[in-house]
């Protein structure tokens, strides 16, 4: 899926996150209504390791430890998508997935060689991706 500045209302921020040299990469969640499939769509659409081993503490881990992409880049934005579905279906598991990512970027956060940021997209569940992709990822680099 590429981003298309006519059909992605993340497009500008994406392309602008890319010139900066950061890695982008667009999440979707859509379908997503429990902790099985959160952890099956986080290890495909992220790329995540083989030792990645689908519970939080892995997810955290992998999210503090970057060292498993390649190639490495000055910064990464992670955006998800269509996450109000796993919301509704399994709150107090969103709560978890929340705190999560909100320790990731706390982490990442004054980092001299990387950073992490990620961002939860508002609006109709896939409004940053087709509704016919998602399992679908989108990763680009920026410049250097």
């Amino acid at each position: 899926m590429a981003d298309d500045p006519g059909g992605n209302p993340l497009a500008p921020a994406l392309e602008a996150v890319r010139g900066a040299g950061w890695a982008t990469t667009t999440l979707s969640l859509a379908g997503v209504t429990d902790k099985a499939a959160f952890m099956e769509r986080c290890a495909r659409g992220l790329g995540l390791p083989d030792w990645f081993g689908r519970n939080w503490d892995a997810l955290a881990d992998c999210l503090t430890d970057l060292s498993w992409e390649q190639p490495p880049a000055r910064g990464r934005l992670l955006v998800v998508s269509g996450w109000q579905e796993y919301a509704d279906a399994a709150p107090g598991e969103w709560r978890i997935a929340q705190e999560v990512f909100s320790s990731a970027v706390e982490h990442w956060r004054g980092a001299a060689e990387a950073g992490l940021e990620i961002v939860l997209a508002l609006g109709p569940a896939d409004s940053a991706d087709s509704a016919d992709s998602a399992d679908s990822v989108d990763t680009e680099r920026g410049g250097g």
